[in-house]
């Protein structure tokens, strides 16, 4: 592992944690798209598709969920900084068992927006529990992560 990598930039010299100084940063774009999944019963399943749930639109429901939570990253993440975001683009998508979620996150700013776009996702996902667990307790949210940034000083990163 290089000495880059093994150095975690949340702690000073006597290993106290502290918010990261940005002021030194360039302004740029920066861009992260993160995602997820929640696996479920078909039956669970099909009342989001159908729209049939009886709490109503359950994906429309969990997509202003994590908007708010991108918008509110900060208050969240103790020593994540707060930006002003430019875009947020929640997608869901059916599969044989599961929901997934992808979430892109954009600011122009002098730090990345990874936090934001993994805190939008894992609160989507934990929404639809929230709006399904009475009919389907045993819903799992699985493979949240990072699958792509781009901007700033360490560049692009896509996950295999």
């Amino acid at each position: 592992m290089a000495a880059q990598d093994s150095h975690f930039t949340h702690f000073d010299a006597t290993g106290q944690a502290r918010m990261v100084d940005v002021s030194g940063k360039d302004v740029t774009k920066r861009v992260a798209r993160a995602g997820g999944r929640i696996t479920m019963r078909g039956r669970t399943l099909a009342a989001i598709r159908e729209r049939s749930s009886k709490k109503g639109d359950v994906l429309g429901v969990a997509r202003i969920a994590a908007i708010q939570a991108a918008k509110r990253t900060s208050e969240l993440i103790p020593l994540a900084h707060p930006l002003a975001l430019t875009h947020i683009a929640v997608e869901y998508a059916f599969e044989d068992d599961a929901v997934s979620v992808e979430v892109t996150v954009e600011t122009l700013d002098r730090t990345g927006v990874e936090m934001e776009a993994l805190t939008a996702a894992a609160v989507g996902l934990l929404t639809i529990y929230d709006m399904c667990k009475a009919s389907d307790r045993a819903m799992r949210i699985e493979s949240i992560r990072l699958i792509e940034k781009s901007g700033g000083k360490s560049g692009h990163f896509r996950a295999e």
